[in-house]
């Protein structure tokens, strides 16, 4: 293959595992924003935990992936990224690591204060990477403060300076960039990853927590339709201007729209369909407004990292199609299993009634022969 042709590959596969991680982890965040609105005690709570338990920290590796991938085969779209948006990148990392510490120590005691604490960590940590992943994804779309900075370095030879291109705005220009439209994003993805997850936790669960979660979705997937309709007319009108992605603008409206339909008849496993099925159309429309740039400057469109600017070389582009031919399938072969042996629902009935433990009980416990 050509460089050109490896370039354009891996800028598909890049948008392909953020695909898969918005599908996948956008339900876990869903389920997360949710866990005080749909679960009314202990018990329920834990049924909506449990749902995602056995793959919330496997559909993670996706964004693992994503930035190994952007750092390997576009490394200055990903230094370039990463440090101009790095407070938003540190405040995206932070939420991840509190989701999952609450995850994993909520149930190692059974104490009210504790529990709650945990719980709402893991609201947190749903909801703050729910918004700034959109804020982010809005951002390239609506293009950044991209433009060269003189940088100088030293060696034995001597000083010499030369032109970089880096982000030179700041975390509030991030926010209110596009006049609104990348905050705008934000608020996309959290009602995309709240339908979305509602859709998956009435797939999931059984009894009064399918019920509410079932009656929830019904009025988030209106919610849905409506943000996303404006939204994505908006970036079609305004930043795309290619004839071609109007196709994804309106399998993402017709999947939304069917979404509306199957949540208020109940048809869950249809309606989480429809859900990803927009998710999918949602970011080939991003990715297909954004080619063949990957990170339009708002400056000037000459300052503007393209594919062909950004991207190795034609060898470790070519290396790395290799890898990702030979374990790719591996991978995805796992994961559908792991979803096939939970396949099934979970409810209240499965959950034992918890006990009330002190931590001075517990270490007691701990220190008895």
């Amino acid at each position: 293959m050509s460089h050109e042709a490896l370039q354009i590959t891996w800028f598909v596969l890049i948008a392909v595992l953020w695909t898969g991680y918005l599908v996948l982890e956008g339900f876990d965040f869903g389920v997360g924003m949710l866990l005080p609105f749909v679960g009314r005690d202990e018990r329920e709570r834990r049924v909506m935990i449990n749902t995602i338990g056995p793959v919330w920290d496997g559909n993670e590796v996706w964004l693992l992936t994503a930035g190994g991938a952007t750092f390997a085969a576009f490394p200055e779209w990903y230094a370039t990224l990463f440090s101009g948006a790095y407070l938003a990148l540190v405040l995206v990392l932070l939420a991840l690591i509190v989701r999952v510490v609450a995850f994993e120590w909520r149930g190692k005691i059974a104490s009210g204060w504790w529990q709650a604490t945990h719980t709402w960590a893991l609201v947190v940590g749903s909801w703050v990477p729910a918004v700034l992943w959109g804020v982010a994804f809005g951002n390239l779309v609506a293009g950044m403060r991209i433009e060269p900075v003189v940088t100088s370095t030293s060696n034995v030879e001597g000083e010499t300076t030369r032109n970089t291109l880096q982000y030179t705005g700041s975390f509030l220009d991030l926010l209110t960039n596009g006049h609104g439209f990348a905050l705008l994003t934000g608020v996309v993805t959290a009602c995309i990853f709240l339908t979305h997850g509602s859709v998956f936790l009435a797939l999931k669960s059984d009894g009064v927590v399918r019920r509410r979660a079932g009656e929830l979705s019904g009025r988030l997937s209106v919610l849905t339709l409506g943000v996303g309709a404006v939204w994505a007319i908006w970036l079609q009108l305004e930043y795309s201007g290619k004839a071609w992605t109007w196709v994804p603008l309106v399998v993402a409206a017709a999947a939304l729209a069917a979404g509306v339909l199957f949540t208020r008849t109940r048809q869950e496993g249809r309606a989480f369909v429809a859900s990803a099925v927009g998710i999918v159309a949602a970011v080939v429309l991003i990715f297909g407004s954004l080619f063949p740039d990957v990170m339009p400057s708002s400056v000037d469109p000459a300052y503007s990292l393209t594919i062909h600017n950004a991207s190795s070389s034609a060898y470790t582009l070519g290396v790395m199609t290799w890898v990702a031919v030979l374990l790719t399938p591996v991978v995805l072969v796992y994961q559908a299993w792991t979803y096939w042996v939970f396949r099934k629902r979970v409810s209240v009935e499965h959950i034992p009634t918890p006990t009330t433990v002190t931590f001075a009980n517990a270490r007691r416990d701990a220190d008895a022969p």
